[in-house]
C-alpha cells in the first residue's frame, strides 16, 4: 500500500484494504493483572477463599443483614461475569472493524491511565491535608465517650477517603473497559439484526452497571463491618452503632473527588474532539459524521468512552455512595433520638435497598432478548420502547421489593405503622424517578414536539436554532423542579407523621422520610446506568460502521440506536440531577447536625437576613456559574486546537479527501488528551478550595465580631444556594444539549431536507453549541453539588 501511495495509484477507498493506526507501541496490561498472573492459580484460589472467608466473618460478627448484602453483591458480580463472557463471545466483524476498535481502545486506555494517574496524585495530596486537619481538630462528645482519639479518627477518615477514591476509579475503569470491547461487537451484530445489536449494547451496559452499583454497596458494607469489629462498637465504653456512619463520610468524599475530575477531564476530551471534528468535517468539508477522512474522528470516538462511560460510571458510583452514607447517618441520628432498642435496621436499610436494586435491575436487563432475527430495521420494535419495557419491569419489581424491605428493616414496636409511611416515601421516590425519566425523554426525544420544533427552527437559520434551543432548555427546568419540590415535601411529611418521636414527644422522622425517598429514586439505579452506558456504546458502533464503509442499511440501524442512546443519556442525566438534589438535601442536614455536635449548641436553621450569610449564598450561586463558564471555555479552547490541526492536515495533505492519503489520527488524540488534562485542573480546584476558603475567612471574621458560628452559617448558605443554582443550571445545560443533538439526528433521518441541507448545517451548529453543555458542564455540576456537600461535612470542624 505504501508503494501505491508513493506512486499515486490508489483506487477507490472502498475497494482497498482499510488499515487504521494503533495508538500504542505495545499491548498494555494493568499492573495488578500482571501481578495476579504471576501467582500460582492454586495459591490465588486459596487467597480468594481466605479473603471471602474474612469478609463473611467480619460481616457475621456485625449483623446478618451485612451477610445478606455480601451474598447479593457476590451473586451480582457472578452475573456480571456471565454478561461479560456472553458479550465477548460475539464476533468482532471484518478486520477493518476490529482495527478501528483497537485504535479506539488504545486511545481510551492510554488517556485513562494518564488521567487517573494525575487524579490519584491529587487524591493522595488531599488525603494528607485531611489528615493534618483531623489531627488538630476538636473531638465530639461521642468520640470522647468512646475513647476514639484524634489520630485514630484522622487515619480512619483518610483511609475511607482513599478507599472511596480507589473504588470510584475502578468504577470508571469498568465502564470504559466494557464499552471499548462491546462497540465493535454491536457494529458487527448490526449487519445481521437490529435487535441483536440492541441486546449486546444493553448487556454490555448491564455488566458495567452491576459492577458499579455492587462495588458501591459492598465497599460501604465492608468499611462499616470492619470499623464495627475493629472499634468494638456497642461494647461497654466503645462507640455506639448510631455514631458509626459518620466515619464513612470520607468514603463519599473520595468518590465525589474522583468523579468530579473524571467527569471534567473526560467531558472536555470528548466534546473538544467532537466539536473540532464536526466544525471542520461536517460544516467546512461537508463530509459525514465519523467519516474516516476526518483526522479527529478517532479522538471523537475515544472521547465517547472516557467521557460518557468511564466518567458516568464514577459519577453514578459517587451518587449511590453519597446517598447511602447520608441515609445511614440520618437513620442513626433518628434512632438515637427515638431511643430505639435495635437501630441497625434504620442504619443498614440503604444497603438492603440497593442489594435489591441489583436483583431487580438484573431481571430488567435479562428481560431484553433477541426475539427477532431480521436485519431489516422495520422488522423490530422501536429500541426506546424495548428499553422502556425493561425499565417498567424494573420499576414494578422495585415497588414490591421496597415495600418488603421497609417491613423487614423499619418495623419497630414504638411505631408499628411507621414502616408503611416509609414505604410510601419510597414510592414517592420511585415515582419521582419515573416522572424525571419521562420529562427528560419528552424534551430530548425527536418523537415529541419540543425537539421537532427545535429542528423546524433550523430551517430559518443558525441563529433561530440557537434561540429555540436556549428557550427549550430554560423551559425544561420547570417541571423537574416542581416534581422535586413535591417529592421533598411529601416524603418529609410522610416521615414526620410516621409516629416516631423523641423523648420530648416531638416527631423525628421527617428527614429520614426524605432519605427513604432518595433511596426509592435510586432503587433502579443499576438499570438506569445500563440505559446510560447503552448510549456511548451505540454511538461508537455507529462510528465504526461509518469508518469501515459498511452498507447504508447497517448505518441506518446504528443511527436509530445512536438517537435512542442520546435520549437514554439525557434521561440518565435528568435522573442523576434529581437524585443529586435529594442527596444534597440529606448531606446538608447531616452537616448541620455535625456542626451542632462540635459546637455543643443547636444549629437548626440558617438566617439569610444576616448580611454575611446572604453573601455566602451569593458566593455559592456565583461558584456554579463560574464553574460552568470555566468548563465550557475549556472545551472551547481545546476544540480550537483540534480545529487548527484538522484544517492543517486537510491543507497539507490534500489527498485525504480523495482517500489517497491517510489522516494522522494520533496527532488529534494527543492534542485532546494533553489539553483536557491541563484544563480540568482549574475548575476542579475551584470546587474544592472555594468552600474551605469561604468558611475560614468568615470564621476569622466571626471570631473578631463575636459570632462564633458565622463561618459555619456562611458555608451552609453557600451550600444551599449552590445546590439550588446548580440543579437549575444542570437541568438547563443537559436538556438543551440533548435536544440540540437529537434535532440534528431528526433532520439526518431525512426531515427538512436531510443531511447536507441548510437546515442540517444550522442543526450542526446547535449541536456543536450544546456539546459542552450536555457532556461537560452539565454532568459535572450535579457531581459538584454533591461534592460541595461532602467536603463541607468532612471539613465542618475547621469552620468553627
Amino acid at each position: 500500500m505504501d508503494d501505491d501511495m508513493e506512486g499515486g495509484n490508489l483506487g477507490p477507498y472502498q475497494e482497498r484494504a482499510r488499515v487504521f493506526p494503533n495508538m500504542r507501541t505495545r499491548p498494555y496490561t494493568p499492573l495488578i493483572y500482571r501481578l495476579f498472573m504471576r501467582i500460582n492459580i492454586r495459591v490465588l484460589f486459596v487467597l480468594m477463599l481466605l479473603g471471602l472467608g474474612a469478609i463473611f466473618y467480619i460481616g457475621a460478627s456485625t449483623s446478618p443483614i451485612i451477610v445478606f448484602v455480601f451474598l447479593v453483591c457476590i451473586i451480582s458480580f457472578l452475573l456480571a461475569i456471565y454478561l461479560t463472557k456472553w458479550v465477548l463471545a460475539k464476533d468482532e466483524g471484518p478486520p477493518e472493524m476490529a482495527e478501528i476498535s483497537d485504535a479506539i481502545r488504545d486511545g481510551a486506555e492510554g488517556f485513562f491511565r494518564t488521567q487517573y494517574g494525575t487524579i490519584s496524585k491529587m487524591a493522595v495530596l488531599l488525603g494528607l491535608v485531611i489528615l493534618s486537619i483531623y489531627l488538630f481538630r476538636g473531638k465530639t462528645p461521642q468520640q470522647e465517650s468512646s475513647g476514639l482519639g484524634r489520630s485514630m479518627s484522622a487515619f480512619i477518615t483518610v483511609a475511607a477517603f482513599l478507599l472511596g477514591a480507589l473504588c470510584s476509579g475502578i468504577a470508571g475503569y469498568v465502564g470504559m473497559w466494557v464499552s471499548v470491547r462491546a462497540n465493535v461487537r454491536v457494529s458487527s451484530a448490526a449487519r445481521r439484526s437490529a435487535r441483536e445489536a440492541l441486546q449486546i449494547a444493553v448487556r454490555a451496559g448491564g455488566f458495567s452497571a452491576l459492577v458499579v452499583v455492587g462495588m458501591a454497596v459492598v465497599g460501604i458494607a465492608i468499611l462499616y463491618a470492619t470499623f464495627y469489629v475493629l472499634l468494638g462498637v456497642d461494647s461497654p465504653g466503645a462507640m455506639k452503632v448510631t455514631d458509626l456512619p459518620l466515619l464513612l463520610v470520607g468514603y463519599g468524599f473520595g468518590a465525589s473527588f474522583v468523579a468530579l475530575f473524571a467527569q471534567l477531564g473526560g467531558g472536555i476530551y470528548t466534546k473538544a474532539a467532537d466539536v473540532g471534528a464536526d466544525l471542520v468535517g461536517k460544516v467546512e468539508q461537508g463530509i459525514p459524521e465519523d467519516d474516516p477522512r476526518n483526522p479527529a474522528v478517532i479522538a471523537d470516538l475515544v472521547g465517547d468512552n472516557v467521557g460518557d462511560c468511564a466518567a458516568r460510571g464514577a459519577d453514578l458510583f459517587e451518587s449511590i455512595a453519597a446517598e447511602i452514607i447520608s441515609a445511614m447517618i440520618l437513620g442513626g441520628t433518628m434512632a438515637q433520638r427515638c431511643k430505639l432498642e435495635d437501630p441497625s435496621g434504620f442504619i443498614l436499610f440503604p444497603l438492603v435497598v440497593h442489594s435489591f436494586d441489583l436483583v431487580i435491575s438484573s431481571i430488567g436487563i435479562f428481560s431484553i432478548r433477541n426475539t427477532y432475527d431480521s436485519g431489516v430495521l422495520g422488522a423490530v420494535e422501536d429500541p426506546m420502547s424495548i428499553l422502556q419495557k425493561g425499565y417498567s419491569v424494573t420499576i414494578v419489581l422495585a415497588v414490591l421489593t421496597f415495600g418488603l424491605s421497609t417491613r423487614w428493616m423499619l418495623y419497630t414496636e414504638q411505631a408499628p405503622s411507621a414502616w408503611l409511611n416509609f414505604a410510601l416515601c419510597g414510592l414517592v421516590g420511585i415515582m419521582t424517578a419515573y416522572v424525571f425519566v419521562w420529562i427528560t425523554k419528552y424534551y430530548t426525544d425527536y418523537k415529541h414536539e419540543p425537539v421537532r420544533m427545535l429542528a423546524l427552527s433550523s430551517s430559518t437559520g443558525h441563529g433561530t436554532n440557537i434561540i429555540a434551543g436556549v428557550s427549550l432548555g430554560l423551559e425544561s427546568t420547570a417541571l423537574p423542579v416542581l416534581v422535586i419540590s413535591i417529592a421533598i415535601v411529601s416524603a418529609y411529611w410522610l416521615g414526620h407523621t410516621s409516629g416516631l418521636v423523641d423523648e420530648s414527644g416531638n416527631p423525628t422522622g421527617g428527614l429520614f422520610g426524605t432519605a427513604v425517598a432518595t433511596m426509592g429514586m435510586l432503587s433502579t439505579a443499576a438499570y438506569v446506568l445500563t440505559m446510560d452506558m447503552f448510549g456511548p456504546i451505540a454511538d461508537n458502533a455507529g462510528g465504526i460502521v461509518e469508518m469501515s464503509q459498511q452498507p447504508e442499511s447497517v448505518r441506518e440501524i446504528t443511527d436509530v440506536l445512536d438517537a435512542v442512546g442520546n435520549t437514554t443519556k439525557a434521561t440518565t442525566k435528568g435522573f442523576a440531577i434529581g437524585s443529586a438534589a435529594l442527596a444534597s438535601f440529606l448531606l446538608f442536614s447531616a452537616y448541620m447536625d455535625e456542626v451542632a455536635t462540635f459546637a455543643h449548641v443547636p444549629f437548626n436553621q440558617v438566617d439569610i437576613a444576616i448580611p454575611e450569610v446572604f453573601v455566602g449564598g451569593l458566593l455559592g450561586s456565583m461558584l456554579i456559574f463560574l464553574f460552568s463558564a470555566w468548563a465550557c471555555s475549556a472545551v472551547g479552547r481545546t476544540a480550537q486546537e483540534v480545529v487548527k490541526e484538522v484544517r492543517r492536515q486537510f491543507i497539507e495533505r490534500p489527498g485525504i479527501m480523495d482517500y489517497k492519503e491517510k489522516p494522522d489520527y494520533g496527532r488529534c488524540v494527543s492534542i485532546v488528551a494533553s489539553a483536557s488534562l491541563r484544563e480540568m485542573i482549574k475548575p476542579g480546584a475551584l470546587a474544592i478550595i472555594s468552600p474551605i476558603v469561604v468558611g475560614l475567612v468568615f470564621r476569622v471574621l466571626g471570631y473578631y465580631t463575636g459570632h462564633p458560628l458565622l463561618g459555619a452559617k456562611v458555608v451552609a448558605a453557600m451550600l444551599m444556594f449552590a445546590t439550588v443554582s446548580g440543579i437549575l443550571m444542570a437541568l438547563f445545560l443537559n436538556t438543551a444539549g440533548g435536544a440540540w443533538d437529537n434535532a440534528k439526528k431528526y433532520i439526518e433521518t431525512g426531515a427538512l431536507g436531510g443531511k447536507g441541507s441548510d437546515s442540517h448545517k444550522a442543526a450542526v451548529t446547535g449541536d456543536t453549541v450544546g456539546d459542552p453543555f450536555k457532556d461537560t458542564a452539565g454532568p459535572s455540576l450535579h457531581v459538584l453539588i454533591k461534592m460541595l456537600a461532602t467536603i463541607t461535612l468532612v471539613m465542618a470542624p475547621i469552620f468553627l
